[in-house]
């Protein structure tokens, strides 16, 4: 049966995917997991799935506007000077939203139940956005700014990383108004920042000096800014930091993709922690690609590893020993493509999971949690998107203790093993068919619990665990996550679906 993009599963599926099969006819080749003997390769941080909120979010303004937009701007749009477009930007591939109301119940549940992760608010419009030291936004931002935070909205940004586990990583304006009359950055809004999120009880826990540095101009500092003014500057970051927030790690160098100044700007560094962007392309608002056809193939979910072996070796070379995090990444660039949004991605996104944990990376932030087609949840009615239900399962069964499953990432069928969370001894795994055509058969030397994702065409925004379809209740509540038994040696896996195992009996005595 062929599972192209737009063909349905049928009613066959549905009880197909609960079958775990053994005996006559089983594939003698099939390859084989012993999850009690399954050995230690790593570990994560409990936080390694975390999110972004866009500091645009926060304050209302211009962000990507969605291909099926439902957003209206709302007549009483704030007055701005300036321009909240990114200079060399059409204007058109964006869409102003109010900011975003964290207070909001259903943002609060759903992103609590991600708990613990950290909350990324940055972005490119946060290298132009002015702290105002005011509850109530002026009329238009300080001159050499683009954007205005309030101290409302910052304490609203507290409030929510206090209710939902997910301590606060930004950024700082590096704007023409952070800057002297030289145009050597000053630490006013910085300090003015860290202050006032220290005077009502927060903390940042980890800061970037600036939103891909390697994009400078486009992101809001001064024309012609390079690695020669990016290494002055982030000295009197570094020092300033050391001063005023000691405590708070610092990340670098937040460059996109595989610059050739990368290097350049690592070096003049000095980070605690190292830390990247990753998009497998760039999106069609962007006048880049979107192949469908191509979101199951080993090429594209390979890329993310392609880059991150990039940023390793800077590391190993530059800051040995630093832990490296993944601080912004989703299907792509500028907004997502129109099947972000859609079953089809989810495949990309819990392979990266996946790879990212096996070999080291700590934190992946994913970009968002609630805005434009790559958001974890849609933005108009903060409904799950599949993405968020592959995050659910991977934050309930996927431990902090990376295991090697000892399968090399074929066509068809991808595995990775974790300690099952909060089982002593258990094991988890993840598995990927993401061959559209075949079934594919993994045997396993123990009993476990099934948790299949699918979905009746890949490019559906509805998911559905064992044949039934998640969604949240009447009240917001979100449903019970529940495996299915398997006792049979084999375990048979339709094509483009995904799959977590629990075995808590397993007995790894690496998982105790």
């Amino acid at each position: 049966m062929r599972h192209g993009i737009g063909a349905g599963l049928c009613g066959l599926l549905a009880s197909a995917l609960l079958l775990a099969q053994a005996g006559a006819g089983t594939p003698t080749d099939a390859p084989s997991v012993t999850p009690s003997s399954l050995a230690r390769i790593g570990t994560i941080s409990e936080r390694f799935q975390s999110y972004n909120i866009e500091m645009i979010e926060v304050t209302g303004g211009k962000f990507w506007r969605p291909y099926r937009s439902k957003l209206e701007v709302p007549p009483t749009q704030p007055p701005r000077s300036g321009s909240d477009t990114p200079p060399g930007m059409d204007s058109n591939l964006y869409q102003y939203r109010p900011p975003i109301d964290l207070a909001n119940a259903r943002l609060r549940k759903l992103a609590a139940a991600l708990a613990p992760a950290y909350l990324r608010v940055s972005g490119t419009w946060a290298n132009s956005t002015y702290f105002a030291d005011s509850d109530d936004a002026p009329s238009a931002p300080a001159t050499g700014f683009n954007g205005v935070l309030t101290r409302r909205q910052w304490r609203g940004v507290v409030d929510f990383s206090r209710s939902v586990d997910a301590p606060i990583m930004t950024s700082f304006a590096v704007s023409p108004g952070a800057r002297d009359a030289v145009g050597v950055w000053k630490p006013d809004q910085a300090d003015r920042l860290i202050g006032f999120t220290r005077s009502i009880g927060g903390s940042i826990a980890a800061a970037e000096f600036m939103n891909e540095p390697n994009l400078a101009e486009m992101g809001g500092a001064p024309a012609g800014y390079d690695a020669t003014a990016y290494r002055r500057d982030f000295s009197l970051f570094r020092a300033f930091m050391r001063r005023a927030a000691p405590e708070t790690m610092i990340a670098g160098p937040g460059t996109i993709g595989e610059p050739a100044m990368a290097s350049d700007l690592l070096a003049a560094s000095g980070v605690d922690v190292v830390s990247y962007h990753y998009y497998g392309t760039l999106s069609e608002r962007c006048s880049g690609g979107s192949k469908p056809e191509a979101a199951l193939s080993e090429d594209w979910l390979s890329r993310t590893g392609q880059t991150l072996a990039f940023y390793q070796a800077l590391r190993g070379s530059l800051a040995p020993g630093k832990p490296i995090w993944l601080t912004e990444t989703a299907e792509a660039a500028c907004g997502g493509n129109p099947w972000a949004s859609s079953f089809l991605d989810t495949f990309r996104y819990l392979d990266q999971l996946g790879r990212l944990a096996r070999a080291g990376v700590q934190i992946v932030m994913h970009n968002t949690l609630a805005a434009s087609d790559y958001g974890l949840l849609d933005e108009t009615t903060l409904a799950p998107r599949p993405n968020y239900w592959g995050a659910l399962l991977w934050r309930q069964l996927m431990g902090t203790v990376v295991l090697e499953a000892g399968l090399p990432v074929p066509s068809g069928l991808h595995v990775y093993a974790h300690c099952q969370r909060g089982k002593p001894g258990g094991v988890a795994l993840l598995v990927i068919n993401n061959d559209r055509d075949a079934p594919h058969t993994l045997r396993l030397a123990a009993a476990s619990l099934r948790y299949t994702l699918d979905a009746a065409n890949l490019l559906d925004q509805r998911v559905r665990l064992n044949g039934n379809p998640l969604a949240l209740s009447a009240g917001d509540e979100l449903p019970a996550i529940e495996g299915v038994p398997t006792t049979a040696a084999t375990v048979t896996f339709a094509p483009a679906t995904i799959t977590f195992l629990a075995i808590p009996e397993a007995g790894n005595n690496a998982c105790r």
